[in-house]
């Protein structure tokens, strides 16, 4: 992953805005800011409200996230073009939470993961994300896609579906109430979803989603109103009650101050805050966390490869843990860098994280100028929104390329995860399919290290030498997972051998469980009163090796920085030993 920090780089707030001054921001790189703005100002605004109902909460939540994270992230963060907002890849993790504990919970994970995240930027872990293995997030966000696009099935067919508590279990209820289908409002969301795929070909400056979801309310205003139809709504299917005032659809009032802990729970009722509650939001907290961090950093990486930039991956993850710790105190939802938006904002000519701030502006217009118009948006069409959000989020293409290509231990993981997220969660997608890329790595590593004997007629300074010396050569680092199997084959020599010399140059590192392995076989050969040598050993090596108990002692072990160094040592031990048996 592309980063502009070093290790011992201090982590800095709002080093994707000063990148930007420092390039000589000026008048002109303002006028192009405000227009990337106002056009990911409009395509953040029918997203933001479907992905809000795709989480299970009213959809002014999710308009009120792009407001306050898209501000406060884009201000703090490390990447000069991202664009932060709710998005669809959180809908796994955070429509469960909302089902257990309702909106309340679901702020106060939000609050528990913007600390982690902070917390991950300050130890500049930002780096550590390119350690995800492609398979693993590849799979996961597939496996997601599948359940956001089979859960909008119910609103785009106008059934009436409980929503199970396992994907199974919708798709069982799905299935059972198809004969319920609701053809006006299908027919609507086939003319929303014909707009959203036809209306790109265009090339006008009307996004594609503001297009397709004008052209369904428009169908449904007819349908309603004219043809005594009944299109559900988002006037129709949500009320609001704020400041004293009530209504339907969408509150036309500005985000304000409000404690998640006063929001209800499940039931409807306040959320009783305790240990137990905050035990039990933790495992979801994190997994929120980690899949910010690496969505975020993968949409900042994105934007590095579109415009030649780099961002600071440890301000970012400050910054969306800032946006996120914020958020929840003004009826937001979980938010994270949007990779759809964000290249829509690079196209559209930004300069700087103006233009996202002046996105969140647009929204913020939007929700207290045309909340009654936006409440006209039929639920069919949203549906429609995010059958496109979920095809694109799937890469359908690429994974079908990956599972053709790939060597079979990443398609088996590729797979897995898939398949975990889909019908369990997508925590153990991760968890299991960090773990098997784990263990293929392990299993690749000790195909990579080996060890052999070298003849020493096939060295010029060793031709000399007596066979009463081996030489051997190690390649590849040495950890737990070729330890063993490394050094038990220096153990197998001749036994007329009294000197091993053991040519290290090919080892990068060496971990505590070889450094264990290689006291063992010191002692077997000091018992066997063979002496060994190590060659090309680096400092810090050597370092670790005093440290592990193993010291050189004459004529049982020491090390040598070259071969040549070696061969004298060696012809000194087995000199001393003849004159010791003389």
């Amino acid at each position: 992953m592309a980063h502009s920090s070093s290790p011992a780089h201090r982590p800095r707030l709002g080093t994707g805005l000063l990148a930007a001054w420092k390039a000589g921001y000026g008048l002109g790189d303002l006028r192009h800011d405000i227009l990337a703005g106002l056009t990911i100002g409009i395509v953040a605004v029918p997203l933001s409200m479907a992905l809000a109902i795709a989480t299970g909460v009213a959809p002014q939540h999710g308009l009120y996230t792009a407001i306050v994270a898209g501000i406060v992230i884009s201000l703090t963060g490390g990447s000069r073009f991202s664009v932060s907002g709710p998005t669809a890849a959180f809908v796994v993790i955070l429509l469960p939470i909302v089902q257990h504990y309702g909106l309340g919970g679901l702020l106060i994970a939000t609050l528990m993961a913007g600390m982690i995240l902070v917390g991950l930027g300050l130890a500049r872990l930002g780096a550590l994300i390119q350690f995800v293995p492609y398979p693993v997030v590849l799979g996961f966000t597939a496996g997601i896609a599948v359940v956001i696009a089979t859960l909008q099935v119910p609103d785009f067919l106008g059934l009436e579906v409980a929503r199970g508590e396992h994907f199974t279990d919708s798709l069982v209820n799905i299935l059972a109430a198809l004969p319920e289908t609701h053809l006006a409002e299908l027919a609507i969301g086939v003319i929303t979803l014909a707009v959203l795929l036809l209306w790109p070909r265009l090339r006008t400056p009307v996004p594609a989603p503001l297009a397709g979801l004008v052209a369904g309310a428009l169908a449904a205003y007819v349908a309603n109103h004219w043809l005594g139809g009944d299109i559900a709504t988002i006037a129709s299917r949500f009320e609001w009650s704020a400041e004293g005032e009530s209504g339907v659809g969408i509150p036309p009032i500005a985000p304000s101050f409000a404690l998640p802990w006063h929001m209800p729970n499940a039931d409807g009722e306040p959320l009783a805050v305790n240990f137990e509650l905050i035990r039990s939001l933790l495992g979801p907290a994190f997994a929120i966390a980690m899949l910010a961090a690496i969505e975020s950093l993968l949409c900042a990486v994105v934007a590095d490869g579109m415009t030649r930039t780099r961002h600071d991956p440890n301000a970012e993850l400050i910054g969306l843990g800032l946006g996120n710790i914020a958020v929840p105190f003004f009826g937001g939802i979980t938010a994270t860098g949007a990779l759809a938006r964000t290249a829509t904002n690079i196209r559209s000519g930004a300069r700087s994280p103006i233009a996202a701030v002046v996105h969140a502006l647009v929204v913020l217009l939007a929700v207290i100028a045309l909340a009654g118009l936006l409440g006209l948006v039929p639920m069919t069409s949203l549906a429609a929104l995010l059958f496109i959000i979920a095809w694109n989020m799937s890469e359908a293409r690429m994974f079908v390329h990956t599972l053709r290509s790939s060597p079979a231990g990443d398609v088996a993981i590729l797979a897995i995860c898939f398949a975990l997220t889909v019908l369990f969660d997508m925590v153990l997608a991760v968890s299991v399919g960090m773990g098997l890329a784990a263990a293929l790595f392990i299993r690749r590593m000790t195909q990579v290290t080996q060890t052999t004997a070298r003849p020493l007629d096939r060295h010029p300074e060793m031709q000399d030498l007596p066979p009463q010396v081996a030489l051997y050569d190690i390649n590849g680092p040495m950890f737990f997972g070729v330890a063993e199997k490394a050094l038990s084959s220096l153990q197998i020599v001749d036994s007329n051998v009294r000197i091993v010399m053991v040519d290290m140059h090919g080892v990068p590192s060496i971990d505590g469980t070889a450094l264990v392995a290689l006291r063992r076989m010191v002692e077997e050969m000091r018992r066997q009163s063979v002496g060994l040598i190590l060659v090309g050993l680096s400092p810090r090596q050597i370092v670790k090796l005093r440290r592990a108990g193993i010291r050189t002692t004459a004529g049982e072990l020491t090390h040598c920085a070259s071969l040549a160094r070696a061969r004298t040592v060696a012809l000194r031990w087995l000199g001393q030993g003849r004159s010791a048996q003389g």
